[in-house]
């Protein structure tokens, strides 16, 4: 006998949501399986924040469906209130009750208080700040209270996790530090989580899938890697990472003819277009020395422009002979000067899009 497929910890189903007026998601559709972690990724004014509330039934959605771990949570019939739904909140910064210590401030959702003093021990200890019951909030560094935040959220053990932006407010090497700690102990017990960030370092680093949202809509879900090697949009290209844009001058079967020369493309996603462009990553693309020999030289000649020096790598801008300037991203020292000539390589293929209608 086959076993039936496991039921998505949540399922949003074309959910439009709107503050009483205009609509600021449009049409979403997800889902999230159990014990998977989703990030929700977007700029400022791009509907993350109001989609999580939405899930949290904090507002309620306009149109569509919201399923929580197969029992309907919201739609044109149905309405759960946020209490009812098994759902952990970890809010922006954290925000912690100021009037209550660390223990209160943890067994403050537990409904069963007799059990809410061993609760607070073992979610303490799970987060590794045994001692500090009585401590109260503002004696903590950041760090510990996001995750007294985190301890709060899944002291009542929800079926899901929702975190919005919570690491926004430490600084960078903390951040790094407490979201690797987070990310951890969400794995450890195996609850499901989606995080809302604009950070997209953040978002590729700590998720299974993630969610590109733009203009209230969701434009792409895939794997980190996927989203980052092969966006499906420009839209979804230009928010992740850096990004190099040539405009096609000539298409012949898998090559597209740019400033930079002949560059392979892969499956031709929006090229009917008669004015298209090809995108690479600055890593695409390769520096050599133009030493100005040989019948055919490798790459096309450019001129060093500035150099921004990160340590583990560099980001050398290029002036092509033809015109344009293009970002290369090398390891380490870039290996040149501003002011030398230098050829550039294209490396790996390209995505090509049609322009955008302006």
């Amino acid at each position: 006998m086959t076993a039936s497929p496991a039921v998505p910890q949540l399922s949003l189903d074309n959910i439009s949501v709107g503050y009483g007026g205009p609509i600021v998601v449009r049409d979403v559709s997800i889902e999230v399986e159990q014990q998977e972690f989703v990030t929700i990724l977007g700029p400022s004014g791009s509907g993350k924040t109001t989609l999580l509330r939405a899930i949290a039934g904090y507002l309620r959605p306009a149109t569509g469906t919201v399923t929580i771990a197969g029992t309907i949570a919201s739609n044109e019939r149905t309405w759960l209130p946020p209490e009812r739904r098994r759902i952990g909140i970890v809010p922006q910064e954290g925000a912690l009750f100021p009037h209550l210590d660390v223990a209160g401030n943890i067994a403050f959702g537990l409904r069963d208080k007799k059990k809410a003093r061993a609760r607070v021990a073992e979610m303490l200890e799970m987060v590794d700040l045994s001692g500090l019951e009585k401590v109260r909030p503002h004696e903590l560094s950041g760090g510990q209270q996001q995750r007294v935040a985190l301890a709060r959220a899944l002291a009542p053990a929800p079926s899901l996790v929702l975190l919005d932006e919570p690491f926004s407010s430490l600084d960078a090497s903390l951040r790094i530090d407490v979201r690797t700690e987070v990310r951890r102990l969400l794995a450890d017990i195996g609850t499901t989580a989606i995080l809302v960030t604009h950070d997209q370092e953040e978002a590729l680093s700590m998720a299974d899938r993630v969610a590109v949202m733009s203009s209230g809509r969701i434009e792409q879900v895939d794997a980190p890697w996927t989203v980052y090697d092969d966006p499906s949009t420009l839209n979804v290209a230009r928010f992740i990472g850096d990004l190099v844009e040539l405009p096609v001058t000539e298409v012949q079967g898998a090559s597209a003819h740019t400033a930079i020369g002949w560059v392979p493309i892969r499956d031709h996603r929006e090229s009917e277009s008669s004015s298209r462009r090809v995108v690479l990553r600055p890593e695409q693309l390769v520096l050599v020395a133009d030493r100005g020999v040989g019948p055919d030289p490798q790459g096309v000649p450019g001129t060093v422009e500035s150099i921004r020096y990160h340590g583990h790598d560099s980001l050398t801008s290029v002036r092509l002979d033809d015109g344009p300037v293009v970002d290369v991203r090398s390891a380490g020292g870039a290996g040149v000067a501003v002011g030398d000539p230098v050829r550039v390589v294209v490396t790996g293929t390209a995505r090509m899009f049609a322009d955008p209608v302006v």
